[in-house]
């Protein structure tokens, strides 16, 4: 078993400060989703930016984060401090917030477009793994599930005010991206103000170069398998704006495609902390392996299903794998590597999940334009039976290594 089962839990066993976090990704996932949902028509409609334009900010943007998670997971295990390391994180990315409404060109759009994804890179690995020091090795998977649920809360709420103030003030950008910036400043002062770090154990090993060969090899056989079934299970999941492709192929009325997201993220929130309670009773790698097979069930749907029903049944089922998933994988990360090495195991398993989205969006991409979106979504449930099958040979060292 992954964890030991308590026979009296209470949702406010949780520490207060995984509980702080939770809501300081909310209320950042708001603020940055309230602009991200209008950056592209603002570029285009406004600036008048091109859509390689467009294409070329996210893909900068997005690469900028993923690179910089390593570095700042290293230094956080290196300095033996997680708290001010995920702060500075979170104050870049406040901080860049009133650009966008001050913005007068591209170009500053640009800059602080990159200034922000290095922000999201430098909070990323040190937060998970603060997460992780907080938490009680039998909370440890509820811990993350309450902590994704928030951040998805986040992430369609968001959109759905930006839709709501876009409405109210007649199609002010501008006005819109101003109240953006007051969730992110929230989020900045909760984690300065109301996060405490746990002192660090006298008999943890001090790191001296966590990024060094030897290092590497001491995150442990049973880590390296998460990140890789962790990997092929990206490349089943790829990019979720598919989801909103095919909704639109079948039909969707273009004004109604965002509720594709929202509905998604919705029950992707739902799921997420009960997920992570059932996984500190029943074991990580069963709820993990329903998590997988829902995303079959769900290509299946996507792909066989043309119409507004399959779609919006492929859409759920796709939520409810991400909430049964994601939050999984972070406390295997941190039940699997070595407590003075988990900011450095976040950061390699970040930045190759990366990799894996980017990779799994270009083959959809290619697999669409070859054979439509059916042979987009079958891939993908062979990726996810493929990931399946790594997952059950691979689970008795994962949980040898958990238990130890």
């Amino acid at each position: 078993m992954v964890a030991e089962t308590r026979p009296a839990y209470s949702i406010r066993d949780i520490p207060a400060s995984v509980w702080v976090l939770g809501f300081v990704s909310m209320l950042m996932d708001i603020s940055s989703e309230m602009i991200h949902a209008l950056l592209p028509i603002y570029l285009v409609s406004v600036l008048g930016a091109s859509m390689v334009t467009v294409g070329v900010i996210e893909g900068i943007a997005e690469a900028t984060a993923s690179i910089t998670k390593i570095f700042s997971g290293a230094l956080s295990d290196w300095l033996g401090k997680r708290k001010w390391l995920a702060a500075i994180g979170y104050g870049l990315a406040a901080f860049t917030k009133p650009v966008f409404p001050l913005a007068p060109t591209v170009g500053w759009l640009v800059a602080a477009r990159f200034v922000d994804r290095i922000g999201k890179g430098i909070r990323g690995a040190p937060r998970d793994a603060l997460v992780a020091d907080l938490s009680p090795a039998d909370l440890r998977g509820a811990s993350f599930g309450l902590r994704q649920s928030l951040d998805t809360i986040g992430a369609f709420v968001g959109p759905l005010l930006a839709i709501a103030l876009m409405w109210w003030t007649s199609d002010n950008f501008t006005a819109v991206f101003w109240v953006a910036v007051i969730p992110a400043f929230l989020a900045l002062a909760l984690i300065v103000l109301a996060v405490r770090e746990p002192d660090r154990p006298h008999a943890l090993r001090t790191v001296r170069n966590p990024i060094s060969m030897a290092e590497i090899k001491n995150l442990g056989t049973a880590y390296w398998w998460v990140v890789a079934v962790a990997g092929v299970f990206t490349l089943a999941r790829f990019s979720e704006a598919f989801l909103v492709l095919r909704a639109q192929n079948v039909g969707v009325p273009i004004a109604l495609v965002p509720a594709v997201l929202v509905a998604m993220n919705i029950v992707y929130a739902l799921a997420a902390y009960p997920a992570g309670v059932i996984s500190d009773r029943m074991g990580r790698t069963a709820v993990l392996a329903s998590g997988i097979l829902v995303l079959v069930v769900a290509d299946i749907a996507l792909a066989l299903l043309p119409s507004v029903g399959g779609v919006a049944l492929g859409v759920i089922l796709w939520g409810l794998h991400m909430g049964l998933t994601q939050g999984l994988l972070a406390a295997l990360v941190a039940d699997t590597a070595p407590a003075e090495l988990r900011g450095t195991a976040y950061g390699f398993f970040n930045l190759l999940g990366g990799v894996a989205m980017l990779a799994a969006s270009v083959i959809a991409g290619a697999l669409w334009d070859i054979a439509g979106p059916q042979g987009t979504f079958l891939a993908g449930a062979g990726f996810a039976l493929v990931a399946l099958a790594g997952l059950l040979v691979v689970q008795g060292k994962i949980g040898q290594r958990t238990a130890a």
